[in-house]
């Protein structure tokens, strides 16, 4: 029998990890720049004059003479800073109030034992697979109805719930150990007292993770706010692109319009950036039980 030239091999193996580790970086850089070139023309269109834009029969992926005049003109044309601090006010409040209701239901259905917890738990689930758009009419009809058209109380109060976030939170609290809850009950600790100062601490990455989550969706909600406001003094970023398109400059300056998406969209870029390290973290405590 021949001997085994164990150098040989481990060399061999070191060429295929690294051959590996090439292609797997050369796929993720190509991949980098397709998801990335989008924000860079969105960013190069908004810093090009309106007179050079239009003078390109081929388009250019660079600019000689940079302007910044698009973004002034996009707080002129329209009240955009006012739509900023609306949508602001909108994600705030709707992020509050949906992270006292799941909290809440989450700590219901994960430690609290009840008659009909698992039929109350098969039904919200099932909701999970029920289009938010099958159910927009009749909020619609509802918020009318109450004469809540035209108000922050109509744009908020069909947010504040998630069946999903409920039991992403459900799935995190059912990780902490018992003998926490039972240890803390012999002490003659309530409820509320153990869900404040154990069980929340604990699942703090989760919270952060759906707060993160909900802040973007209001972000980005443009169905529900165009349908219950006509009136600009409620508008938020969504109907005010909107809003620029149709009656602003959108249709022909289009510089102009690509410096107001970009001034709205800077905000959830930071806070993506700043906190995406705890969205991956909350994910997957949410995701896995141990």
């Amino acid at each position: 029998m021949t001997g085994i030239d164990y150098e040989k091999l481990e060399k061999s193996a070191r060429i295929r990890q690294r051959a590996v580790r090439v292609v797997t970086y050369v796929f993720l850089a190509v991949w980098a720049v397709i998801v990335l070139f989008p924000f860079y023309w969105m960013l190069l269109t908004s810093v090009k004059s309106y007179g050079a834009y239009n003078s390109e029969y081929v388009p250019r992926f660079y600019t000689l003479s940079p302007t910044l005049k698009n973004y002034a003109d996009a707080f002129t044309a329209v009240p955009l800073g006012r739509y900023l601090i609306n949508t602001a006010i909108f994600a705030v409040a709707t992020t509050a109030l949906m992270l006292g209701v799941i909290v809440l239901a989450a700590f219901a259905l994960a430690r609290l034992e009840f008659r009909g917890k698992n039929l109350v738990f098969v039904i919200f689930l099932s909701l999970m697979m029920i289009p938010n758009e099958l159910v927009i009419i009749t909020n619609f009809v509802t918020v009318t109805n109450l004469d809540l058209r035209n108000t922050f109380l109509g744009l908020i109060l069909p947010s504040v719930t998630s069946v999903f976030y409920i039991y992403l939170l459900k799935e995190n609290f059912e990780q902490i150990p018992d003998n926490l809850y039972y240890a803390a009950k012999v002490d003659g600790t309530s409820d509320l007292k153990y869900l404040f100062k154990v069980m929340l601490p604990i699942s703090r990455p989760t919270l952060i993770t759906i707060t993160i989550l909900k802040v973007i969706e209001c972000w980005n909600s443009y169905v529900w706010p165009r349908l219950i406001t006509d009136d600009e003094a409620y508008y938020l970023v969504s109907n005010g692109i909107q809003e620029i398109r149709e009656n602003g400059f959108g249709r022909e300056n289009i510089p102009a319009m690509m410096a107001a998406v970009v001034v709205i969209s800077i905000p959830l870029i930071i806070l993506f950036l700043v906190f995406r390290n705890k969205i991956m973290e909350g994910v997957s405590r949410g995701g896995t039980k141990g």
